[in-house]
């Protein structure tokens, strides 16, 4: 996986193989810059990376400026390359592992920008429970968003505070707000 913008530019970062995760494509994360881009200044909002992974989105988010960043994943492994990378790049990201419901249930941060990048295989009541719990518990500011990726053949229009979606290859965004 690469940075595709800011300070750390065409940066290349490799994950450890042993890692359980599945990273956005380079195509489907500069779509979904491109779209955020026109309506955020990066260094001036705070984000939240659900299923963080690798944590190829905090990463492109913390290189286009963003300081308040907030990273769950329950794999350990995960979480330990995150922090290894935050540190050698100075992006200050923290990573905390919790499983991410657990983590929605109890949590008082808020976020303008939520992304949430669970297993493709997920049965809709588990996307579902995604944007119920971030909305039950007010954990957007406002003008915030929400962003689900997920595979082609789940369909999430039908739940609540559902906006819009963006398909890039196999992968599809779905937008949540207010």
């Amino acid at each position: 996986m690469r940075i595709i913008s800011g300070k750390h530019k065409s940066k290349r970062i490799t994950a450890p193989k042993k890692l359980p995760v599945r990273p956005t494509t380079d195509m489907a994360k500069e779509a979904l810059f491109n779209i955020l881009n026109n309506s955020y200044y990066f260094e001036e909002i705070s984000f939240l990376d659900l299923f963080a992974g690798t944590g190829n989105i905090s990463f492109e988010f913390a290189s286009r400026g963003t300081t308040d960043i907030t990273a769950i994943d329950v794999d350990f492994g995960c979480i330990k390359f995150i922090d290894k990378i935050s540190t050698e790049l100075s992006f200050g990201i923290s990573a905390i592992k919790s499983d991410v419901f657990q983590f929605l249930e109890k949590t008082v941060i808020k976020a303008d920008i939520i992304f949430a990048d669970p297993p493709y295989d997920f049965p809709v009541e588990e996307f579902a429970k995604i944007p119920e719990l971030v909305f039950k518990n007010n954990l957007l500011n406002d003008d915030g968003v929400l962003i689900i990726e997920h595979s082609k053949h789940t369909d999430l229009s039908q739940l609540e505070h559902y906006s819009k979606n963006r398909r890039y290859g196999g992968s599809v965004f779905s937008f949540f707000e207010k």
